[in-house]
């Protein structure tokens, strides 16, 4: 007799069917981002890195989801204008502007400032839809705050004060303000499914890069990207682009969007980590500040502001 071929799964099963640990794989590639970005730095110029990603994502997403983009194509098509703006914001603009702040800051700083995203979804969820916020949210958003100021100074008051911040850390703000503004409007996107949505929005982040791309061409900025930008490329649009997609995804289906959510904290966890351990960066004791008040203000926002 042969031995039922399901009774023992296989590691990869397991793995899938562990929505914990999906959700540290997810937030693991999405820490290792903020090192990418750093990486690229002199090696693929940031328009190539930001159109070429999302021109890899458009050769296989569709490939994967293209019976599901068949199906619900109706109600892209009456939504078009509402998903390219999605698309502009949380991905052509949140990279654009990630990775030219990594001209001028840390992949720890760009990490540690990704934590403020919660916080500015809840304030952008109160202009947009009215959602109350209480008080203890209230001061989790200013505990938070006060975690990105000590970021942007360096700890320094008398830059905080004189506002002489560098410019790499207002990008990466902007860029947090983009991200948000994309996860507020997330929520009245069109009833589809979660990576048919994903796809479509890509193909108008593609078409969105493409003129950034070739201005950086015509500008004489762009320059061949070296092996480690191709590599930093490969890397970009293989785990953030798509992997990370599908392990969110199923951990969503597995414990649902609210516990998901909660591992998103650990972006800015991981992503000071990688670039300690990968590129070397020093971790000062501004960054140990900051980084307990962007973690403290989320946890007082998301938990006890409930």
């Amino acid at each position: 007799m042969h031995p039922d071929p399901t009774s023992t799964p296989s590691l990869a099963q397991r793995v899938w069917g562990n929505a914990y640990l999906l959700m540290i794989v997810t937030t693991l590639i999405w820490g290792g981002n903020a090192v990418a970005s750093r990486l690229a730095v002199d090696n693929i110029t940031p328009m190539a890195l930001t159109c070429l990603r999302w021109v890899g994502v458009c050769l296989v997403m569709p490939l994967l989801v293209r019976r599901d983009l068949v199906v619900y194509w109706p109600q892209i098509r009456a939504h078009w204008r509402f998903v390219a703006l999605l698309g502009l914001t949380g991905f052509t603009g949140f990279n654009v502007l990630m990775y030219l702040a990594a001209y001028s800051t840390s992949a720890i700083n760009i990490g540690i400032l990704q934590g403020s995203i919660p916080v500015i979804v809840l304030i952008g969820a109160f202009f947009a839809y009215r959602i109350p916020i209480t008080p203890m949210q209230a001061l989790g958003v200013v505990v938070t705050l006060a975690g990105v100021a000590v970021t942007a100074s360096r700890g320094d008051l008398d830059v905080l004060l004189g506002f002489r911040f560098v410019p790499g850390d207002l990008l990466m703000i902007m860029a947090c303000v983009f991200y948000a503004s994309y996860t507020v409007g997330v929520r009245n996107r069109p009833a589809v499914p979660a990576l048919v949505f994903f796809t479509v929005a890509s193909g108008f982040a593609c078409l969105f890069s493409l003129p950034l791309f070739i201005g950086e061409i015509a500008l004489g900025v762009f320059h061949r990207p070296t092996p480690m930008g191709w590599a930093v490329l490969a890397f970009t649009v293989i785990m953030p682009s798509i992997i990370s997609q599908l392990t969110f995804m199923r951990a969503i289906e597995l414990i649902g969007p609210g516990r998901a959510g909660v591992f998103v904290n650990l972006v800015p966890v991981f992503a000071p980590l990688l670039a300690v351990l990968v590129l070397g960066e020093p971790f000062g004791l501004y960054h140990a500040v900051a980084l307990l008040l962007v973690l403290g203000g989320i946890f007082i926002a998301e938990r006890l502001g409930r």
